[in-house]
């Protein structure tokens, strides 16, 4: 057991004036089992390649460990694994990795195949029983978790739960739940630890945001108050002091003295309210630092003049000549939210991508109603470059109401100004997303929306579709998402 400890580490990207990183200190116990959190853009896979060593900072980072990266950089997919495993660690034991196979439910056949030809699932079992191999190593995990359907999530979940000595950056809370002990998250001015899991962790910052909030309303309170206390103590101060010249009723001359003293008097108790005001202001600047404001998001769905929207029976789905699910018989109807689940290559974005109008080979009966609108969301955000502004127009969007729901989703000014393309991946499904909800559809179909996304902006999007209960088929791996939104769930 050591420790890794960060000491007054400041870090900005060479042309940007703002530090994403300044002046954090912290240490890790390097038995730890760290979940990695904080909303998307914050820095949390900078952090992890200044551990690594990829950038040059201020502050010092002290570790007796060696940092190991997931996932593993492979240039040459088509290799077979076995080689790979081999270039990652060239001492390892045969029968250590499949015994690390063993509890991620691998077969030692997967070693023979070219690493391309591997499952999403199967790649991340692969990556992550090699490094664990490594001695004196402390794993840095990348979102293991994204494209994994829910079984092989609880697989990696429950098999990390084993090990200790990583930070785990994920979005999935009960992922995070059932493999961490201490959480690191990146809030809006600092980072810090505490012990527990996500769960733990997430009561104990809305505990704190609440205690923060509420006292910001008293602290205004006051504010206002004894502003407005100083104000009419100091107008009654200079009032006093005028009629130092004046008279009395009788025609007697006034006590110049007594008035001063009495001006003076009530002056002095302005500049203490004023004095009292001023420190509550202090006090008050204090707070909200770390505050998310996970403003509410609207959509505007249409109603459709039917109940039933879309309807399949007996539909077959096929890759070229290869068939890969058949027999789905299922409809949509209106308020429906429907989560589509199945393992991974089981035909569920084709089906999606069939209701949608694309080019999907099947067998069987397929209905869609007429003059149907259907607003996509889809896996792939490569195609994302230029600016948002020329974004909005080529897609016939509200530009202000664009950029409104983005910033609800906490993007920065500054990110409307850059390419699309030097998004982060959360920041690049949040485009296609805000796009979807400007979009008047009667129906929503949306493909792993949650890939990237950051824990706030998924609980943002849960209140939405709850709140304003659009139509909606959707695939995602989330089984918190899953659980808190899905009306029906259609299994294949």
């Amino acid at each position: 057991m050591s420790t890794i400890k960060v000491t007054n580490l400041t870090f900005a990207y060479d042309g940007s004036f703002d530090n994403i990183f300044e002046n954090v200190s912290f240490q890790i116990d390097t038995d730890w089992k760290l979940g990695f959190t904080g909303r998307n853009g914050r820095g949390k896979t900078t952090f992890l390649n200044l551990l690594l060593g990829r950038y040059e900072y201020s502050g010092t980072i002290s570790a007796q460990v060696q940092f190991e990266y997931f996932p593993y950089p492979i240039e040459n997919k088509e290799r077979i694994t076995a080689e790979i495993i081999q270039e990652m660690i060239p001492d390892y034991m045969h029968w250590e990795l499949l015994r690390e196979f063993s509890f991620l439910q691998m077969d030692e056949e997967v070693l023979e195949r070219p690493f391309a030809t591997l499952s999403n699932g199967e790649q991340t079992k692969v990556l992550l029983a090699a490094l664990f191999l490594k001695e004196n190593s402390f794993l840095l995990i990348d979102e293991p978790t994204n494209h994994l359907d829910m079984g092989a999530r609880k697989l990696v979940s429950d098999y990390l739960q084993t090990k200790s000595g990583f930070i785990l950056v994920s979005h999935d809370r009960a992922f995070l739940d059932n493999c961490v002990d201490h959480i690191l998250s990146i809030n809006k001015t600092n980072i810090e630890i505490q012990k527990g899991n996500f769960s733990t962790w997430w009561e104990n910052k809305e505990r704190q945001d609440n205690y923060e909030l509420a006292e910001n309303e008293r602290l205004k309170k006051d504010i206002r108050r004894l502003s407005e206390s100083a104000k009419r103590t100091s107008n009654w101060s200079h009032e006093v002091e005028k009629t130092k010249n004046g008279t009395r009723n009788s025609g007697s001359k006034v006590d110049k003295g007594y008035v001063g003293h009495k001006a003076a008097k009530m002056m002095k108790r302005a500049k203490s309210l004023e004095q009292r005001q001023h420190a509550a202001i202090e006090e008050k600047s204090k707070l909200l630092k770390n505050v998310e404001q996970g403003d509410t998001l609207k959509i505007a769905p249409l109603a459709y003049h039917k109940d039933r929207l879309v309807e399949l029976v007996d539909v077959a789905i096929f890759y070229g000549d290869k068939q890969v699910t058949s027999g789905i018989r299922f409809s949509v109807s209106q308020g429906e939210r429907i989560a589509l689940s199945g393992k991974n290559g089981s035909g569920k974005s084709s089906i999606l991508k069939l209701i949608c109008g694309e080019d999907v080979r099947y067998t069987g009966t397929f209905r869609k109603g007429s003059q149907l609108k259907i607003s996509y969301v889809s896996q792939d955000t490569s195609h994302l470059q230029g600016n948002l502004t020329d974004y909005a127009r080529s897609n016939g969007l509200d530009e202000s109401l664009f950029k409104a729901i983005l910033r609800k989703l906490d993007f920065s000014r500054v990110q409307f100004e850059k390419d699309m393309a030097a998004f982060s991946g959360g920041q690049k499904k949040k485009v296609l997303i805000a796009k979807s909800l400007c979009e008047r559809a009667h129906l929503y179909v949306w493909d792993e929306p949650l890939n990237f996304i950051d824990v706030i902006s998924r609980m943002q999007i849960e209140e939405l579709l709850l709140e304003h209960a659009p139509t909606i088929l959707f695939v995602e791996h989330d089984s918190e998402f899953c659980k808190n939104i899905a009306t029906k769930v259609i299994e294949l």
